[in-house]
């Protein structure tokens, strides 16, 4: 039989090498001062490389600190005091008794829903698409990352790393922060149908008159076995199957259970649960609030730039490749991207 490791994470380094899209034109990452791109090429930092599998457990940690979820990390030892994700990951050996010898072959999973025996972790991997698969070194564990950085971007999270903050409105974010963690935030559970909400993530009461809906908790009225259905294909889901459970109580398929919004797979299982639906944090925030085309930031100003459903700080609406500021002025707009006439007219 296949036998089953789990572990914490084992971080990677490596970041900021030459831009994937522009093939070697771009030798490397050049931080734009405001922009979240790269100032040579125009690309994002994800284009260059993503950040070290300890920044993004950070990421994760810091998320899920001060939140019912917070027993899913630990502190770390030293340095800030910080909280660092405890990111479930998952190895497994299989016999390979096809030669004369017999060896074994290893397969590690980046990540791996916690709490599970061997059989349903595997059972669950399986219903995941192949190319979703979170498999060490596979296209499934580098999309993964990269769902976690646009899903779950920083500048959500951290006022730190916001240059679009203006004076005063550090206490508007803080206070956004700390309402998305109590009322909103979610980690689903897998279990079979029928058999979930058993998992205590809960590190200290949580304050009942924030969420109208209970989040992960038992299911409310059990329909009859067999009658299960998955929130969002409708069909059924078999009571001997691997089920996600998240919000007051609802079902879906591993492979359904994605962002309303952008239909993305939800990295690792964290959700914003929002009228009657899980969301992916970037687009849950920007439910409540704009966010600007230029910095990616949240706007927490009611004084900002709006032009054909999109928004700017109005220090932001400049043209991409001069930074002339464009308010008042003639400009041209395609793909989220402001230029100036001048500058157009130089791509024709």
């Amino acid at each position: 039989p296949a036998l089953l490791q789990m572990s914490g994470s084992q971080p990677q380094v490596g970041r900021g090498g030459p831009c994937l899209r522009c093939r070697g034109l771009c030798s490397g990452f050049e931080p734009h001062s405001w922009r979240k791109i790269c100032k040579s090429c125009k690309c994002s930092q994800e284009e260059h490389g993503l950040s070290s599998e300890l920044d993004d457990d950070r990421r994760i940690g810091r998320l899920l600190a001060d939140s019912r979820h917070a027993t899913l990390t630990a502190r770390l030892k030293g340095g800030d005091g910080g909280r660092i994700y405890k990111r479930n990951r998952m190895i497994v050996t299989n016999p390979n008794i096809s030669g004369k010898d017999p060896t074994f072959d290893t397969i590690t999973y980046e990540w791996a829903p916690p709490g599970l025996t061997q059989k349903l972790a595997m059972q669950y991997m399986e219903l995941v698409p192949k190319e979703l698969q979170p498999v060490a070194g596979t296209e499934g564990a580098w999309q993964r990352r990269r769902r976690l950085a646009r899903q779950l971007p920083l500048h959500d999270l951290d006022p730190a790393q916001c240059r679009g903050l203006a004076e005063g409105e550090r206490p508007l974010m803080d206070s956004f922060v700390r309402r998305y963690k109590a009322e909103a935030l979610g980690v689903a559970e897998v279990a079979l149908p029928g058999q979930g909400g058993g998992r205590k993530d809960e590190e200290k009461p949580r304050d009942k008159s924030c969420e109208p809906e209970p989040a992960n908790g038992a299911l409310e009225s059990e329909p009859a076995a067999g009658n299960y259905r998955c929130e969002s294909c409708r069909q059924p889901l078999p009571g001997d199957s691997p089920a996600v459970l998240a919000g007051p109580s609802r079902l879906w398929h591993p492979a359904c259970f994605v962002c309303c919004r952008c239909a993305e797979p939800l990295v690792d299982l964290i959700y914003f649960w929002r009228s009657g639906a899980a969301w992916c944090g970037r687009h849950y925030c920007e439910s409540l609030r704009p966010r600007c085309a230029g910095c990616d930031e949240i706007i927490f100003s009611e004084d900002y730039q709006q032009v054909e459903g999109l928004a700017w700080h109005h220090k932001h609406f400049a043209c991409l490749e001069c930074e002339t500021l464009l308010t008042g002025k003639p400009f041209t707009l395609a793909n989220a991207s402001l230029l100036c006439t001048t500058c157009s007219q130089s791509r024709v």
